[in-house]
């Protein structure tokens, strides 16, 4: 067989990077559910129509189909309409949790107590260009509050404080600090209408690009697009330059919506809703939550607070969690579950920790023994000792070989094991007939080179060495 051509956008970790990302994944799971949130899972697929509910999402969407498809489509809009017609929906792979999420509360909606708070950790896929940090396939780790009918505002609140608690639980191991940057979708929205906008869409989608190509393109886009006079551009792209971490940014907004005349009641409800959420995270999290009037966050259901991540002094990567507030993505008709959510970029933020030399896993290999093997003959010897220390819950292999016990310790100095076990002899005859007694079993640690004896069924590794562990890369 040919050497495989590796596919681009399609991470697998080597196992010792595997191991950054299980510590990674592990840290979030338990904050998570610290914090009263269940963990659930959703198929990976959904009815096209329904994953393209989300807005502009057509170009990276995964069709599924069989190979033996009757009727393949060419374009996104010819597969779109196919599935409308057909009574076997097409079916894409989803792209987020949300959009799963979404429709997991409505079919299930009769079991579930509401608020409903619940986490996910699982792959997505989305078909756009590779590039560091972004890939087609992926791991997302996503909380979200959903409330039947109502949710309480101070779940804005609650979302990015236990976000911030979560990756700040990974400082021990040498990933940087976040900033979680939030605005308020009414603040932006009240804003825009107050001017006079009224395609708001088209003003945050042209904010929203402010990052990739700087406020004078910007300013054209909202021209072009939003049907926005230059002086209106300007007062968009002002409010977008307003940030902070205490609530003197609210003061900021309502003065500069008296000087361009804007009165808007919107704007005050989502002004109150970002000042509670700036207060609380100033005692809770100082420095950690700032507010970012140019965070638009693109996506058209988003109704509420917005929220985006980045690791700081790597700016550039983008955002490592984002998310928001939503009111209308999940109703039946009859009732409407707004919920709020934030979804952790589990493998760009895993890529950026092993690329930059951030942190490292001790060793690569699960086993803190190697149990050596004297001879083939003896070999269930080994076997036993592996059992009985397995038994205590300590991870152990035997050699794979019975060669020179050098050749073995070289075995596991390789893999990152820190110990060799040598299995005592049992009591026996010499050949000149004598009699000769039994000898303990020893252990080494390869590092220090100490050996001494040791009982299987007492005999305790260091803490530090039971499991790997992810540490700092310096």
């Amino acid at each position: 067989m040919a050497r495989p051509t590796p596919l681009s956008g399609f991470p697998e970790w080597l196992p010792a990077d595997r191991i950054v990302e299980q510590h990674v994944l592990a840290a979030l799971q338990r904050t998570f559910e610290l914090h009263g949130f269940a963990g659930i899972e959703t198929r990976a697929v959904e009815p096209l129509d329904q994953l393209l509910r989300k807005g502009e999402t057509s170009k990276e969407v995964y069709v599924l189909r069989r190979l033996q498809e009757d009727t393949p489509w060419t374009t996104a809009a010819e597969a779109v309409d196919a599935a409308r017609a057909a009574d076997d929906r097409q079916l894409g792979l989803h792209f987020d949790l949300t959009v799963p999420f979404a429709r997991y509360v409505l079919e299930n909606a009769g079991h579930l107590a509401f608020p409903f708070k619940r986490y996910q950790v699982q792959k997505v896929w989305r078909g756009e260009r590779p590039q560091d940090g972004r890939f087609r396939e992926f791991v997302q780790a996503d909380i979200d509050v959903v409330g039947a009918g109502e949710l309480p505002g101070h779940y804005e609140v609650e979302l990015p404080l236990v976000i911030a608690e979560a990756l700040g639980s990974l400082a021990s191991i040498g990933m940087p600090p976040v900033r979680i940057m939030v605005n308020n979708r009414r603040v932006a929205e009240g804003f825009y209408r107050g001017l006079g906008l009224d395609d708001v869409d088209a003003v945050l989608r042209s904010i929203d690009k402010l990052d990739k190509i700087g406020p004078d393109a910007v300013a054209e886009l909202l021209v072009a697009e939003a049907a926005a006079t230059p002086e209106q551009a300007t007062a968009c792209l002002d409010l977008a330059a307003i940030s902070g971490a205490d609530t003197g940014v609210v003061d900021r907004v309502r003065d500069l919506a008296a000087r361009h005349g804007v009165v808007s009641d919107l704007l005050e409800t989502g002004l109150g809703e970002l000042r509670a959420l700036v207060a609380a995270a100033a005692q809770r999290a100082p420095g950690v939550v700032v507010a970012d009037l140019r965070i638009a966050r693109g996506l058209d259901y988003y109704t509420g607070s917005v929220y985006e991540t980045v690791l700081v002094g790597h700016e550039g990567l983008g955002s490592i969690c984002s998310g928001g507030r939503y009111d209308t993505l999940a109703s039946d008709g009859a009732t409407t579950y707004p919920g709020v959510g934030l979804s952790v970029g589990v493998s760009r933020l895993v890529s950026r920790l092993l690329s930059a030399g951030l942190v490292r896993a001790s060793r690569s290999v699960p086993s803190a023994v190697v149990v050596a093997v004297t001879s083939e003959d003896t070999r269930a010897v080994s076997d036993a000792v592996a059992t009985a220390l397995r038994a205590r819950g300590i991870p152990v292999e035997v050699a794979p070989t019975a060669a020179k016990f050098g050749k073995q310790i070289r075995y596991a100095d390789r893999r990152g094991v820190p110990f060799v076990w040598f299995p005592g002899l049992p009591a026996g005859t010499a050949d000149d007939g004598s009699t000769v007694g039994a000898t303990a079993d020893q252990v080494k640690d390869i590092r220090s080179g100490e050996q001494v004896e040791a009982d299987p069924a007492t005999w305790e590794p260091p803490a530090a060495d039971r499991w790997p562990q992810v540490v700092p890369a310096v």
